[in-house]
């Protein structure tokens, strides 16, 4: 588990004690501390029978998380962010998953918990803003090409072997990019394998008043498609964001459908459909646009391939 303030104590303290009680007992507990040298020294204090490591490099959640690995002595690596609370069998559904070699991680799903009530115009289709699983997701366990990083198990091996999160590229504070399937996309192409989706595996996720807003929906949204530009560029693949442009073609149609409904609140719901999608298109053309003009402006060496 990666943290870095101690405004989240409570958070991590109940992230911590639902470890503690998973049906299959964890072998190795780690807790990575980005740069807040207090905080690590006070878990260290209240907790025993876990490691606690301080990231003192690059800041960030990829750079915590790759601290946190170098001293992870299993085979398997599960993941939990510090505002999450993992089901009783989280742990069980995700190891169980790995039935075969080419399985190189896993992930569950992410069951959102709204510290306000949740507004009306919320569609469920993006419940991925405020880091839930949205609806369209498969029901049953399911080979898929990413998962997120707060509900994931991944081979220690293969994580390794691809260098870890991209410490250039991810969260930093609240601010989100799509590290998470950047290193799935890396790991399954290292080794021919790939990810599954195990809906069984459950973590809570606080979603905090503050993000129970518009502004935020569509921050949060051009968000995501400028980081999304941003991997498909580093990846060098136009597959690469095939998932997405899927996903924007269901969600194209839903709003669509519930426009025409003409019925509340369907047709807010609809709207914020439509206002997230196009956000997130403007996010997408934004990091092109501003690629381009790097390349051209700095005279880059082209992307590796």
């Amino acid at each position: 588990m990666a943290c870095y303030t101690e405004e989240r104590l409570p958070s991590i303290n109940a992230a911590l004690e639902s470890l503690r009680h998973q049906s299959r007992q964890p072998k190795q507990l780690v807790v990575a501390v980005d740069n807040n040298e207090s905080l690590a020294d006070r878990l260290r204090a209240e907790n025993d029978g876990i490691t606690v490591v301080l990231n003192t490099g690059s800041r960030g959640a990829s750079s915590t998380r790759n601290r946190g690995l170098e001293v992870v002595t299993t085979p398997y690596t599960a993941f939990l962010d510090d505002d999450e609370t993992a089901d009783r069998d989280w742990l069980l559904h995700l190891r169980q998953a790995f039935t075969t070699s080419d399985v190189v991680g896993t992930g569950g799903k992410y069951e959102t918990v709204w510290l306000s009530k949740k507004p009306p115009w919320f569609p469920e289709e993006f419940a991925w803003v405020v880091g839930g699983s949205y609806l369209g997701l498969p029901t049953e366990a399911t080979p898929v090409r990413n998962v997120w990083s707060g509900n994931m198990a991944v081979r220690t091996d293969v994580f390794r072997q691809v260098g870890g999160f991209r410490t250039d590229f991810g969260k930093r504070g609240a601010i989100p990019q799509p590290e998470d399937t950047d290193l799935c996309i890396r790991m399954a192409a290292a080794t021919g394998g790939h990810w599954m989706y195990v809906p069984e595996a459950i973590i809570y996720h606080e979603v905090p008043t503050q993000r129970a807003t518009l502004r935020f929906f569509i921050t949060r949204c051009f968000a995501e498609g400028f980081g999304k530009a941003l991997m498909a560029r580093h990846l060098a693949s136009k597959s690469a964001t095939l998932e997405e442009r899927s996903y924007t073609r269901r969600v194209a149609k839903a709003a669509a459908r519930r426009l025409r409904s003409m019925r509340w609140p369907a047709v807010v719901q609809g709207i914020a459909m439509v206002l997230g999608l196009f956000s997130a298109g403007v996010g997408y053309f934004a990091a092109s646009r501003s690629f381009r003009r790097f390349v051209i402006g700095k005279k880059a060496d082209p992307l590796p391939k």
